[in-house]
């Protein structure tokens, strides 16, 4: 398994008592975009969405992305 980047965005919407949708129309992507993070899927993403987010969200980056280390490396 390779190292990778968590994104626990849903952590931070319970938190927040916020939707999906409600999350995507304040930081300005679509809601299949914010899915595709969501779900962990996102081979990239911008330092200006990640800056929305936190705003978005009152959190820091460390809140919404966890890194996990690979098994044998």
């Amino acid at each position: 398994m390779e190292s990778e980047i968590i994104f626990n965005i849903d952590v931070m919407l319970a938190k927040r008592k916020m939707s999906v949708s409600e999350l995507a129309e304040k930081v300005g992507i679509t809601l299949s975009n914010m899915s595709i993070l969501k779900t962990g899927k996102a081979k990239a993403i911008r330092i200006s969405t990640l800056i929305k987010l936190c705003e978005a969200l009152d959190c820091q980056p460390g809140d919404i992305l966890e890194f996990r280390k690979g098994e044998g490396e």
